[in-house]
């Protein structure tokens, strides 16, 4: 029982606000990691680990049969799963992939801003077990451990304010990498005008053609993106309300 104290003492702590220059600095890096090439070919493997964990959740919640997920070196992944190849459960599959970087960017922003960063930490390494056991190639056993290990080390050996701004940093990463891969994956099309991206398949799906697909995972990144400023920086908001 005292241990499950602790560690619950240690998911529910509650951080102090980071001073301004610290969360500018936090986003900052976030930014840069997602714009400066050689740092967007690492950290776009979390970006890939997000959004196939997106089809995977979404093909359990509509009742699909997870089959396994892939990961590979070039950033791209694959979600296997088992089930009706038409209809609602398919549609909300293929459409959580591209938003659910956005989407986890706007709950990470909700936790942070709330102080729960060691709970964020928590979460994290909660789904990265979960993605571990359907992880079926070595190259994604090898990117899911190292993520693991990596916040594994930030939760036990970082200060709250450490803890924090990891954090931020994480959520930049993920609504600023969100959008940057929905804008890439238009101009792939353009490029290839291969029909296997998730925006081709939701357009033989629902006859809704693919870019109009791709703007809708631009607009649900840029709403996150803007909704994760609010909450990071409350007082940008206050600002405004005053000035308007």
């Amino acid at each position: 029982m005292d241990l499950v104290a602790e560690l619950w003492s240690r998911v529910t702590l509650v951080a102090q606000p980071l001073p301004l220059p610290w969360l500018l600095a936090a986003v900052a890096v976030g930014l840069a990691a997602v714009l400066v090439p050689g740092a967007w070919h690492t950290v776009r493997h979390a970006v890939t680990v997000v959004h196939e964990g997106g089809h995977g959740l979404a093909a359990v919640l509509t009742g699909r049969r997870l089959s396994g997920i892939r990961l590979h070196s070039d950033t791209s992944g694959l979600t296997v799963s088992r089930g009706p190849r038409t209809g609602p459960g398919m549609v909300l599959t293929l459409l959580a992939g591209y938003t659910a970087p956005a989407i986890a960017s706007l709950g990470a922003a909700w936790l942070l801003s709330a102080g729960y960063a060691a709970g964020l930490l928590w979460a994290l390494l909660l789904l990265l077990a979960l993605m571990l056991v359907q992880i079926r190639n070595w190259f994604g056993l090898w990117v899911v451990l190292v993520g693991a290990a990596i916040v594994v080390a930030v939760t036990f050996f970082a200060s709250p304010p450490w803890q924090s701004a990891f954090g931020v940093a994480l959520t930049a990463v993920l609504g600023f990498g969100a959008l940057r891969t929905s804008l890439e994956l238009q101009r792939s099309r353009r490029r290839s005008r291969t029909t296997g991206s998730d925006a081709d398949q939701l357009a033989a799906l629902t006859r809704v053609p693919g870019v109009v697909w791709v703007g809708v995972f631009v607009i649900v990144a840029l709403v996150c993106l803007a909704g994760s400023a609010g909450l990071i920086f409350p007082q940008t908001i206050e600002l405004a309300r005053s000035l308007g």
